[in-house]
C-alpha cells in the first residue's frame, strides 16, 4: 500500500462531507513545526447537516462507530478545505476520542475504531494509526463523537 492517500481515497470510493466552519472562537487547524492539529471535529452527514445521539441511549454501538467514522470523513474534509493535499501527511500521530455516551456505556475504544480503521484506510496500517485515547462524556449539540488529532507532515 504504497499509494498516496489522495488515490487511497479514490479506490474506496470516499465521499467527503463539507468541512464544518468553526463554531467557537478556534481555527480548525493549526500547523506547528512539522504537525497538523486538527481541532475537535463533529460528523458532518454529506449533506451538511450534523449526525445526533448518543451511544446506549437512542444509539447503538454499531451506530455510533458509524458516526465516529463520519467524524474520520469531516477531518479529512476540514484538512483538504484548511490546508490543501492529504499526500503532505505523513502519519497519525495522537487521537483523542470522544464519545456522547450513558454512564453504563463501556465500549468507546470500540466506537472510535470506526475513526481510526478509516484512517488506517487512507493512510496506511503503519502511518494511519497512532496513539490514542477514547472516553466517554456530554458532547455540544448531541452529537454522538467528536475527534481531535494530530499528524506529522512530510
Amino acid at each position: 500500500m504504497d499509494n498516496l492517500p489522495s488515490e487511497r481515497i479514490k479506490e474506496l470510493g470516499l465521499q467527503f462531507p463539507p468541512a464544518p466552519k468553526p463554531l467557537g472562537v478556534y481555527k480548525p487547524l493549526l500547523v506547528v513545526d512539522n504537525f497538523l492539529y486538527i481541532s475537535g471535529q463533529g460528523p458532518i452527514n454529506l449533506d451538511g447537516t450534523l449526525m445526533v445521539g448518543r451511544a446506549g441511549d437512542d444509539l447503538n454501538e454499531d451506530e455510533a462507530k458509524l458516526a465516529a467514522r463520519q467524524v474520520g470523513l469531516t477531518m479529512l474534509s476540514t484538512i483538504q478545505t484548511h490546508f490543501g493535499s492529504l499526500d503532505k501527511i505523513k502519519r497519525v500521530v495522537k487521537v483523542l476520542g470522544m464519545v456522547n455516551s450513558t454512564p453504563n456505556f463501556g465500549r468507546q475504544p470500540y466506537v472510535v475504531n470506526g475513526f481510526s480503521e478509516l484512517m488506517a484506510d487512507v493512510f496506511g496500517k503503519e502511518n494511519g494509526i497512532g496513539v490514542r485515547s477514547a472516553v466517554g462524556m456530554m458532547l455540544p449539540d448531541n452529537i454522538p463523537v467528536e475527534v481531535e488529532a494530530m499528524f506529522q507532515l512530510h
